[in-house]
């Protein structure tokens, strides 16, 4: 069977169904392909921080009900080394801007439900896994759906499936730079049934190790303690992680303590592939970059993707002009790339790191120490924390 749209999208995560959002708003006819099931992709848990401005394409796109009703407004931050916890004014650094606490899995929910409301079809379990002719107008994606091979013809691919989809590696490796680092740590993750420490975020540096106090509801907390790389989850019974996460914090605040319900180790890397576009496949979020979670960054450089990509698209469609399509990479790759400068400098300033000796430990300690007591230290955090403007394309 063969179907044909304008945009094929690949992938139902933050990045596709927003693209496919503001793609069906401007009147472009897009597919979009999920290799997983409805019940995974509304499941499955990852970052919980918008910046100002994800949530304001959230309220343009009109998926604000349950977000402007359960979002926590975070108008500042903390930064806890020695013992002793500075705050960060984030909305008094940046002209009122905040960030919203609401986690990945709840906007996923609600842009398929308001997809699905507005009588746009997501393919849930359709297996992309070959792409053909992105190097001329008419491509042609391969995916398998119902126990058949079927195929999708398209004017363009998106390609928003994540770090280990198949739309990167369809691109010949001497087409693609890659830029990568892997850290010497990773953060053990957990959500426990109990009040969050405190209303705002806590990031610590500690001599154990950095620690993240945050949560996902008043009654929800989401905790991090920083790691051996190849640690396995199952060498951390919850007692030890409450007992660690203690540690770091300190005597005060008080650390509620509930049952844990979910616990997993992530790794922590940089990874940039340029250029984002080869033909007529572009590449958005986590297909096209990953950073270390300190920075907060992931699902807002993917919102930052698409909509730029969805600009360039609809400039296509309407003005029959490709100059925007032709900018696209440049322009998203400048704010990819101060993205991972600040999740970089972030958890360099935070963590400890194996190689460390005394004297690089009392820089860390001092750079905190300025940052905190700066006015124009905090306000470089807090630009960077709640997301710099958008670039023209």
């Amino acid at each position: 069977m063969t179907m044909r749209t304008q945009v094929g999208i690949v992938g139902a995560g933050p990045a596709g169904l927003l693209l496919a959002h503001l793609l069906d708003r401007a009147g472009i006819d897009c597919v979009v392909l999920e290799a997983r099931s409805r019940a995974y992709c509304e499941e499955r848990q990852r970052a919980g921080l918008l910046e100002q401005g994800t949530v304001d394409l959230l309220n343009e796109l009109g998926v604000r009900d349950r977000l402007a009703h359960e979002g926590l407004v975070h108008r500042g931050l903390a930064l806890r080394f020695e013992g002793v916890s500075h705050r960060i004014p984030l909305s008094d650094l940046t002209g009122g801007k905040s960030v919203v606490i609401y986690g990945q899995t709840e906007v996923v929910k609600d842009l398929i439900a308001a997809r699905l409301e507005q009588g746009h079809d997501i393919r849930f379990e359709a297996e992309a896994f070959a792409l053909e002719g992105l190097d001329t107008s008419s491509p042609v994606i391969s995916f398998r759906e119902g126990g058949r091979e079927r195929t999708l013809t398209c004017d363009f691919v998106a390609g928003c499936d994540g770090f280990h989809g198949i739309c990167r590696p369809a691109i010949r490796a001497s087409a693609l730079s890659i830029y990568e680092r892997d850290y010497p740590f990773g953060w053990i993750g957990i959500l426990s049934e109990s009040p969050p420490v405190s209303d705002e975020l806590i990031y610590v540096n500690h001599e154990r190790g950095f620690a993240l106090f945050t949560m996902r509801t008043p009654h929800v907390s989401r905790l991090y303690l920083q790691c051996e790389s190849d640690e396995h989850i199952a060498n951390w019974p919850d007692d030890r992680i409450w007992e660690e996460l203690r540690v770091r914090l300190g005597k005060e605040p008080a650390l509620p303590q509930g049952a844990v319900t979910q616990k997993n180790v992530t790794p922590m890397r940089s990874f940039v592939a340029a250029p984002m576009r080869h033909g007529a496949l572009f590449l958005a979020g986590d297909a096209a970059h990953i950073v270390p979670p300190t920075g907060a960054k992931g699902l807002n450089l993917a919102a930052a993707d698409v909509r730029m990509l969805s600009r360039a698209l609809i400039a296509f469609y309407t003005e029959r002009s490709p100059r925007l399509l032709d900018r696209y990479s440049d322009v998203c790759l400048k704010r990819v790339w101060k993205a991972q400068r600040f999740s970089w400098w972030m958890t360099s300033m935070l963590h400890r790191f194996p190689h460390h000796t005394p004297f690089e430990r009392r820089m860390q300690l001092a750079e905190l120490d300025y940052i905190t007591g700066s006015h124009a230290g905090m306000t470089t955090l807090a630009e960077n924390y709640v997301g710099l403007p958008f670039e023209d394309l």
